[in-house]
């Protein structure tokens, strides 16, 4: 090990000289093992590189020979990352780059990846001008790099909520201005009236409108009452999945026997929620029920609400095999407010119950997505984050 220092540092001969450039570079490969980077180093004339235990603690690798294959770091580099990852380091060996450096996820011993900021240099050349010797450095970023997805999340998510916002007072304006301006032109065509007829006639007309303006008025209270809760301790409440479908299973007994449909629990008995009871009752009522609303008249129709896990989150998944939704025609509408979907004249399908469904999943910390097709059925996806109280 001296001599090779000796021969790399070009150091003086004397073993003092040695002995104390020696301990300068122990002590540099402590400092960078204390502050979590690799260092690595290309020989091509051996055609193998050298990795500092930094750089194998961050992937979790212990054996002594790792690096002896010089692809040994490049196998466990992800897929999707290669290609660049080659291309860098082929940019600064032959394109006069001045430094390598790449972002890249790497496949860790127990199965997980993480992201290394990977930068390098030759520092030594052949005297026919190609590299023989590349000094770099591993840095993890894992931390940075999913700080910077979630702030991503956060920003596509109020760009969104902002939108909804812009949609949302805009419908407002518009309803209200709409059921004022009619109860305005019945009034004036009441007080020119002279037939106790007409007027009766009119009277009803403005109870219709001011039905209207209820209806209106109860839909915006309850979109507000839900964003003004989204923040508040009524969220943090244990449920059990299993018992709340069931809840609801129950109390559309009803409506599922008169209309010959099967609605199935199949949520895990152990999984459990930490959200507004109120809103999740909510929220699958309304998925539910709208699977029985719209269930397909050919075919035995069924509901099917499971739970499914994935390493970081859980997900509600309500299913029917009804009449299904033209995703490709509407998906850029299906939540928004005052939108019907299924082709249907019914008098109850008034465009507000998915919009306060999304508002609820929100208020909850989860999101909300759907697959349909049209005449296959549609599910319904609610994705929350994993808790502590989830399986």
């Amino acid at each position: 090990m001296k001599k090779l220092i000796k021969k790399l540092l070009n150091l003086p001969s004397t073993t003092q000289e040695i002995d104390s450039k020696f301990s300068e570079v122990k002590k540099w490969e402590l400092a960078l093992e204390y502050s979590s980077i690799g260092l690595w180093e290309y020989d091509a004339e051996l055609d193998s590189v050298f990795f500092s235990e930094g750089s194998k603690q961050i992937i979790g690798v212990e054996d002594h020979n790792f690096g002896k294959n010089p692809n040994d770091w490049n196998d466990r580099v992800h897929t999707e990352d290669k290609v660049k990852y080659f291309k860098d380091f082929q940019d600064h060996l032959s394109n006069g780059k001045s430094m390598y450096e790449n972002e890249h996820r790497v496949l860790c011993e127990d199965g997980s990846y993480k992201w290394i900021r990977d930068r390098g240099k030759v520092v030594e050349w052949t005297s026919e001008g190609k590299h023989k010797r590349v000094i770099g450095t591993h840095t993890d970023i894992t931390s940075r790099i999913e700080k910077e997805e979630q702030l991503e999340k956060y920003l596509q998510l109020i760009t969104s909520q902002n939108k909804r916002l812009h949609n949302f007072t805009h419908i407002v304006s518009h309803n209200l201005k709409t059921h004022i301006g009619n109860f305005k032109n019945i009034l004036e065509f009441y007080d020119e009236s002279n037939s106790e007829n007409e007027k009766e006639e009119l009277m009803n007309h403005l109870k219709t409108i001011s039905e209207a303006l209820t209806t209106t008025i109860v839909d915006l209270d309850d979109i507000i009452s839900i964003k003004s809760k989204s923040d508040t301790s009524e969220l943090n409440e244990k449920i059990n999945i299993f018992d709340c479908t069931g809840k609801i299973i129950e109390s559309l007994e009803i409506e599922s026997t008169s209309n010959d449909i099967t609605l199935y629990n199949s949520v895990d008995k152990n999984d459990f929620l930490v959200a507004n009871r109120s809103y999740l009752e909510s929220v699958l009522y309304n998925l539910i029920s709208n699977g029985i609303k719209y269930s397909h008249p050919l075919r035995k129709s069924k509901v099917v609400i499971q739970t499914l896990h994935t390493e970081e989150t859980l997900k509600i998944l309500i299913s029917d095999n009804g009449i299904g939704i033209d995703i490709k025609k509407f998906k850029n509408q299906l939540f928004e407010m005052y939108q019907t979907f299924h082709g249907t004249d019914r008098e109850d399908s008034r465009g507000v119950g998915l919009y306060i469904t999304k508002t609820q999943v929100e208020a909850m910390g989860g999101t909300i997505d759907v697959d349909s097709e049209l005449n296959e059925g549609t599910t319904f996806s609610l994705i929350f984050k994993k808790q502590k109280h989830s399986k």
